[in-house]
């Protein structure tokens, strides 16, 4: 049996559709699956012991099965042009996302039903399950390095001495919402009051967060506090080295909550104005929810708002963070 899987979008929400691809060999053991991505996830997915194929362009072959997550043009437009006997997910309709099975249905009005948005309980993942009519077990999903990658991102800790603690910050967030980040002012006090602990900080970022980054670590360093940083430009996996080198995580709705997610790290996230109940905790997470996230959630999810992004204090997380370490 010849199976695809479509899910092209932000490597976060490529990295948490990877339970997929194990519930899919549980119900088709014998099948051959093919992943259908972009280029920058495609070197996650490979290590993936459930993916036998990564494909970065339309196949030609024709499939038994098709399951497509995505719900963007590229996607469901491509759902409609590759060959299947079944299909599940989501496709085009006169240049709108549609559900090619009553389960996908539900996740689809989410997406334009506010009162509903607000109203979920269901996980992406519960949801994405249903779109594709497997059983949901909750399962942890893990994303695999090597030792050659695991060694690598423990070498890059030579600022650390044996039992210091290393907490790595993501201080990024998709542009789409302004408001997912935590506001720098509160992260510098955060790291203020772990260098009291004598607890080492790494500040996670990525290319469009670099003068951000390089910003709050001459800040800190001019008050004396010796702060560490990621390559902004790494690769995903590069990326995964380090956090699964550090003891645990600090981060906002993004990549970084997802790696870490991956790599069974203990993680404290923050919601600011996206739903908390749509991410999936498994056994790492720690979900601290911003009080004022019911005032922006989700028909503001697009504004930037200052009171909102300092609405969660530093002294909270380090409660939160104390409990994982």
């Amino acid at each position: 049996m010849k199976i695809a899987l479509i899910k092209l979008s932000a490597l976060g929400d490529v990295i948490r559709t990877l339970p997929l691809a194990a519930a899919i060999k549980k119900k088709f053991p014998e099948s051959t699956l093919t992943w259908i991505t972009k280029p920058n996830a495609a070197e996650v997915i490979e290590t993936d012991r459930n993916v036998d194929n990564v494909m970065t362009s339309k196949p030609t072959e024709d499939f038994d099965i098709l399951y497509n997550f995505d719900i963007d043009e590229q996607a469901t437009s491509l759902a409609l042009q590759i060959s299947a006997s079944q299909k599940y997910g989501f496709f085009s309709e006169s240049g709108y996302p549609a559900a090619f099975n009553l389960g996908a249905e539900y996740y689809l009005n989410t997406l334009f039903d506010d009162e509903l948005k607000k109203s979920n309980r269901k996980t992406y993942q519960q949801m994405m399950f249903e779109a594709a009519a497997l059983p949901y077990d909750n399962t942890p999903f893990s994303i695999t390095l090597s030792e050659e990658e695991i060694k690598k991102g423990k070498e890059k800790l030579t600022f650390t001495t044996k039992g210091e603690k290393t907490i790595g910050i993501h201080i990024g967030s998709s542009p789409r919402w302004p408001s997912k980040a935590w506001h720098e002012d509160k992260i510098k006090e955060f790291v203020r009051e772990l260098n009291k602990k004598n607890y080492k900080a790494i500040i996670f970022g990525g290319p469009e967060e670099v003068e951000k980054q390089q910003k709050m670590i001459s800040n800190l360093r001019e008050e004396g506090i010796e702060t560490y940083s990621n390559n902004p430009n790494n690769t995903v996996r590069e990326f995964a080295s380090l956090v699964n080198a550090c003891d645990a995580m600090v981060c906002g709705d993004s990549l970084a909550l997802h790696v870490a997610t991956g790599l069974n790290k203990p993680t404290v996230a923050l919601f600011f104005c996206t739903s908390p109940h749509e991410v999936e905790p498994y056994n790492a997470l720690t979900k601290i929810v911003s009080p004022k996230l019911e005032e922006f959630f989700p028909e503001k999810m697009d504004q930037y708002d200052e009171a909102l992004v300092k609405s969660i204090a530093p002294q909270e997380v380090l409660t939160s963070l104390y409990t994982r370490l």
